[in-house]
C-alpha cells in the first residue's frame, strides 16, 4: 500500500514539476521576447492600403523592440492563401498576420476556406479602420440617399453600381443596400477602386461604392457627389457629405479594417506586449498623421474588443452573403 502511495506521490509530483517547467519555460520565453526577428505576413500584393499600414507598424515595432519586424507579402485568392500560411505557423509571437475586412468575410463567401478565423487566431488589435462612402455622377437626379432610393425604384433595372473588389465591404454594402429597399439595381465589379471611381465619372455606372480614401479627392473636386459615408460619425476630409443615419437610413455602416492577428495559443504575455506597443506607435504624431492621410481612423483597441468585432463583424456579412446568393468557388 505504502509502495502503491510513494508511485503515485512521485507521479503527481512529476506532472506538478513538469507542468512548471513548462510553464517556466513559456514565460521565459516570454519574458526574452523578441529574441530574433518578426515576420509580419501580408495576405495581399505590396502598396495597398494593408500593406502600407503593416509597413508603418513594423517600422514602429522594430524600433521600440529592438529586433527586425519585416513585412513578406503572400497574396491570393483573396486574402485567404497567406491566412492559411500564418494559420499553421507556430503560436511563438514569431509569425503576425496583418487582416483585413476580407478575413471576417471570406469564410460566407468562399464555398472553402482553408482558416477558422476564430479557433485558429488570437486577436491582437484592430489598428485601424476606413469608412466605405456612397458616391454618384453629379448627372444622377438624386441629391439625398433617400433621392436615390426613389430614382431606383422609379427605373428598374436602369441604374448599376460600381465595386472594387468582389466579397469586400464596398461590395456587400451595395448589396446591404439593395436588399434592404429590394431595389433593381445591377452590381458591376471592377479590380479595385480606382477603376470603380473613374468608370462612375465616366457616368458608365453612374453608382458607386468604395473605400473612402480613393473617392476623397474627387468628391471635394466635385467630379463625384458623396451621398453618405457609411460610418457613425463625418468625415474631417469631407464635412458636408452626411452619415447614412443623418440621411435617415439605418444599419447601414460599414468599414474597411485593418487588424493583427497572431496564430491561436501565442502566449498572453506575447500577445499584450504587442498591442501596447502597436497601440504605442499608432498613437505617435506621424503614424498618425499618415493613417489619417490613408483614410483611416487610428483605433488600437484591446485583444478583446477586437475579437468581440470579428465575430460581429463575421455575423453581420455572413448574413448579407446568404441573402445576395454570393459564393464563390
Amino acid at each position: 500500500m505504502k509502495a502503491h502511495f510513494h508511485r503515485v506521490a512521485r507521479s503527481t509530483l512529476a506532472a506538478v514539476l513538469g507542468s512548471s517547467f513548462l510553464l517556466a519555460g513559456g514565460n521565459a520565453q516570454a519574458q526574452n521576447y523578441p529574441s530574433k526577428s518578426v515576420r509580419m505576413l501580408v495576405p495581399f500584393a505590396a502598396a495597398g492600403p494593408t500593406d502600407v499600414i503593416a509597413r508603418l507598424v513594423a517600422q514602429k515595432l522594430s524600433e521600440s523592440l529592438g529586433q527586425q519586424f519585416y513585412v513578406e507579402n503572400v497574396p491570393g485568392a483573396g486574402g485567404n492563401t497567406g491566412t492559411a500560411m500564418a494559420a499553421k505557423s507556430p503560436a511563438d509571437g514569431y509569425t503576425i498576420l496583418v487582416v483585413s475586412t476580407g478575413f471576417v468575410i471570406n469564410p460566407s463567401l468562399y464555398a472553402k476556406v482553408p482558416y477558422d478565423a476564430v479557433k485558429d487566431f488570437a486577436p491582437v488589435t484592430l489598428v485601424a479602420a476606413s469608412p466605405n462612402v456612397l458616391t454618384v455622377n453629379p448627372s444622377v437626379p438624386a441629391k439625398t440617399v433617400k433621392e436615390l432610393i426613389e430614382v431606383i425604384k422609379a427605373n428598374p433595372g436602369k441604374y448599376s453600381f460600381a465595386q472594387p473588389a468582389t466579397g469586400s465591404t464596398p461590395h456587400l454594402a451595395g448589396e446591404l443596400f439593395k436588399l434592404t429597399y429590394k431595389l433593381d439595381m445591377v452590381m458591376v465589379p471592377f479590380p479595385g477602386a480606382g477603376p470603380a471611381i473613374t468608370s462612375t465619372i465616366g457616368g458608365h455606372t453612374p453608382i458607386a461604392f468604395t473605400a473612402l480614401p480613393p473617392a476623397i479627392s474627387n468628391i471635394q473636386d466635385g467630379k463625384l457627389r458623396g451621398l453618405a459615408v457609411l460610418a457613425a460619425k463625418r468625415v474631417a476630409a469631407l464635412p458636408n457629405v452626411p452619415t447614412m443615419a443623418e440621411a435617415g437610413i439605418s444599419n447601414q455602416e460599414s468599414d474597411t479594417l485593418t487588424g493583427i492577428v497572431v496564430p491561436a495559443g501565442t502566449p498572453n504575455e506575447i500577445v499584450a506586449l504587442l498591442q501596447r506597443e502597436i497601440a504605442k506607435a499608432v498613437a505617435t504624431p506621424d503614424v498618425k498623421e499618415k493613417l489619417l492621410q490613408q483614410g483611416f481612423d487610428p483605433i488600437a483597441n484591446t485583444p478583446a474588443e477586437f475579437g468581440a468585432r470579428i465575430k460581429s463583424e463575421m455575423a453581420k456579412w455572413a448574413k448579407v452573403v446568404h441573402e445576395a446568393k454570393l459564393k464563390i468557388e
